[in-house]
């Protein structure tokens, strides 16, 4: 198995075989965490959190991956109070970052921005969100979280929702393209994934790629729906994206419609686009998903920071 670069910017970075070098990695982090024994492999090590702009998920769980291996955080979880306030350039910032810290963990509301500062500096940087562009860890824990419910790709999955804006279903599709699923796009019109988007998959990975526009009648046959939901901010008619989000919706009579092992899974926050009933569903694997970005980013850490075979 080929060995990571030095940062991990977009998932078109990364090959097959890295891919599958991190997910058998956090395999193995998720039994050890399991175990109460995670590896201290980055004791002495410091991790640089920058957000630039509000997180949950992605930093906390940064954050606990280096704890439980030993690791230190240092960072800020809003610009809020640093020099970037005074005009600080991105590049001095992580400039200036690199002489206290191993590796760089920033998420940025510019597109491009994580790129920027990779070729700043010397340490490793993962991309924690740029923009509406790219999330490469969020996809790593997407995939890792259908392989540890599902066993195979050799599936099909749904993606359901605003296809048009969420930065999380592009990079998803790349992948899943990688590994040889069949992909449904379930989007409202006028919300459809770019074709550019999907032609590049087609083109790169001669994927299977179907599309709907009506959930109630689309999901029947697949083995993995991930949910995102409709942006209210894209809406300047308030009935229209009423009518949207009704018709978006997983509720309980959903689950009724699906394959008995079919899997749904959302990267959240979620808002009202999976009613609160379905969580205590064996469908429902979303808060294991969230989990499971601790595993994922505890291998992407270690193998970036020390080293070694991916």
């Amino acid at each position: 198995m080929s060995q990571l670069d030095k940062d991990i910017i977009s998932m078109r970075d990364l090959s097959k075989d890295q891919v599958t070098g991190i997910l058998e990695r956090a395999r193995y982090m998720d039994e050890r965490l399991k175990a109460r024994d995670p590896p201290r492999s980055l004791a002495g090590r410091m991790i640089a959190s920058l957000f630039f702009e509000p997180s949950t998920r992605t930093r906390l769980s940064f954050e606990t991956a280096a704890k439980c291996m030993g690791g230190m955080v240092t960072g800020f979880s809003s610009p809020k109070g640093t020099s970037v306030e005074k005009g600080e350039t991105l590049s001095d910032t992580v400039r200036t970052v690199e002489q206290y810290a191993d590796a760089i963990v920033m998420r940025h509301p510019f597109e491009g921005a994580a790129r920027l500062a990779s070729e700043a500096v010397s340490i490793p940087v993962v991309n924690g969100g740029d923009g509406s562009n790219q999330h490469p860890t969020q996809t790593l824990l997407d995939l890792y979280t259908i392989w540890k419910h599902k066993g195979t790709f050799d599936l099909k999955v749904a993606l359901v929702g605003d296809l048009k804006h969420a930065r999380t279903t592009r990079s998803l599709a790349y992948a899943l393209g990688m590994f040889g699923a069949d992909i449904a796009l379930v989007a409202p019109k006028g919300l459809e994934m770019s074709t550019e988007v999907v032609d590049e998959v087609r083109q790169q990975w001669g994927t299977n790629i179907t599309h709907a526009h009506d959930p109630a009648t689309s999901l029947g046959d697949v083995d993995a729906a991930y949910v995102v939901r409709i942006q209210k901010e894209r809406f300047a008619d308030p009935l229209e994206l009423k009518r949207l989000q009704r018709s978006y919706r997983i509720t309980k009579d959903t689950l009724a419609s699906l394959k008995s092992d079919a899997i749904i899974m959302h990267p959240l926050p979620r808002v009202d686009e999976v009613e609160t009933s379905v969580d205590q569903s064996d469908h429902a694997v979303y808060f294991d998903q969230a989990y499971n970005g601790v595993p994922v980013r505890m291998a992407v850490l270690e193998m970036l920071i020390n080293g070694g075979d991916a």
